[in-house]
């Protein structure tokens, strides 16, 4: 049996939520968890929308990418 480990060097994921707070906490969390396999935070950005009642909704995408080239 033959393995094979491909290193992920790029990673970007997508968050909501219904407060900056919430959406914050989520963000860390998942930096922690991407530490674990050395990728660390590239670029942040991120919207808020406001719907027609007046709710607000907080959205980011985080570009992770390995810290070394």
């Amino acid at each position: 049996m033959n393995f094979q480990l491909d290193i992920i060097k790029d990673k970007v994921e997508f968050f909501e939520a219904h407060s900056i707070q919430e959406l914050e906490k989520r963000i860390n969390d998942q930096i922690i968890h991407n530490q674990a396999i050395l990728l660390t935070v590239h670029s942040v950005s991120h919207q808020m929308y406001v719907s027609e009642e007046g709710k607000r909704l907080y959205s980011a995408v985080v570009h992770f990418k390995t810290s070394s080239n």
